[in-house]
């Protein structure tokens, strides 16, 4: 992810931005009375985990009387997000819910937004700086990682060899943790012997090539995980690609439309999904509650739901969308 002069991309990506049903004006009241309006910072543009978090963020919006708007990165990249968090600045929303592309790097431009008076919520990711967001609100990704370990002992159905996890880019408070969980859970597996992650700058092309190189140095790998959507949709081509689908099982991190149909084709072996619309509904609650001068519930964890191809229709509620 390359760094860009902060002028340079602030044009750019406010351009890309997702447009909400509401826009956000140049007011700079900050009067919790009179000021109706919510923003929406999603990690990356054009992903259905993100658009799937939007709807349920226009949503609750829209049902509480508040304006929104919702305005992306066009990558993952806390060098393209911050200028985004500067130019809202400037519109002072009563509240932001943001999705920090780094839990480090993110913290000192959300701290703007803290001192300016707008109440900060964070959703899906998190800062390390607990400071901060008012609340945060995401998936249990560690518990995620677990379920995605023992989704791939069963697969494997007691047969030996080497399993893999593709993570995207470091300092990604969610897919840390799903990596994390993983490699703690799969210890009680012998059968599965784990070589460790690599990361995919989450890159589609890059998780395809990683398969590829991985399965020339280890030709018993019989497992993978793939910690988001770019990663899962790129470790699926690299597999088709080798000629190995089925033959090593692929367990996914999210259920976007190209997931979903690598689920039912047999590419990928099963799905860890998210509650992407949850989080954004609960992400507007908890940022009223702030607004309102409510107590706040600082950590929220959501629901997640090991899919196979046998159950899938059972589970379509936690299919993404592509659209509102």
């Amino acid at each position: 992810m390359k760094i860009r002069s902060a002028l340079a991309v602030s044009a750019a990506f406010l351009l890309a931005a997702c447009g909400g049903g509401g826009q956000i004006g140049d007011s700079n009241s900050g009067d919790a009375a009179t000021n109706k309006k919510l923003v929406l910072i999603p990690g990356i543009t054009a992903e259905p985990f993100y658009i799937s978090m939007q709807c349920g963020f226009e949503e609750a919006a829209k049902a509480a009387g508040y304006e929104f708007d919702t305005q992306a990165p066009a990558k993952f990249d806390a060098a393209q997000q911050t200028p985004i968090v500067t130019g809202i600045l400037a519109s002072k929303p009563a509240a932001v819910l943001i999705a920090p592309t780094d839990d480090k790097a993110m913290a000192g431009p959300m701290k703007q937004l803290k001192d300016a008076g707008i109440k900060v919520v964070e959703v899906d990711t998190k800062l390390q700086d607990t400071s901060i967001g008012v609340s945060s609100i995401s998936s249990n990704n560690e518990q995620g990682g677990k379920l995605a370990a023992e989704t791939l002992n069963k697969l494997s159905a007691g047969k030996s060899g080497s399993v893999l996890v593709l993570n995207t880019k470091a300092g990604t408070s969610t897919t840390d943790a799903r990596a994390k969980g993983f490699e703690e859970a799969v210890k009680a597996f012998p059968n599965l012997k784990y070589i460790g992650q690599q990361y995919t700058d989450n890159e589609p092309a890059t998780a395809a090539s990683k398969v590829t190189a991985t399965l020339a140095a280890n030709p018993d790998l019989i497992g993978v995980f793939a910690t988001n959507l770019n990663t899962g949709e790129g470790a699926a081509t690299g597999l088709r690609n080798a000629g190995k689908t089925g033959t090593v099982n692929l367990v996914g991190f999210d259920a976007s439309p190209n997931q979903v149909k690598d689920l039912q084709g047999g590419t990928v072996q099963a799905l860890i999904a998210q509650d992407p619309a949850t989080i954004g509904r609960q992400g507007v609650e908890q940022a009223l509650a702030a607004i309102d001068g409510k107590e706040n519930k600082r950590d929220i964890e959501t629901d997640l739901v090991a899919i196979t191809k046998d159950d899938a229709s059972a589970n379509s509620k936690y299919f993404y969308k592509e659209s509102c």
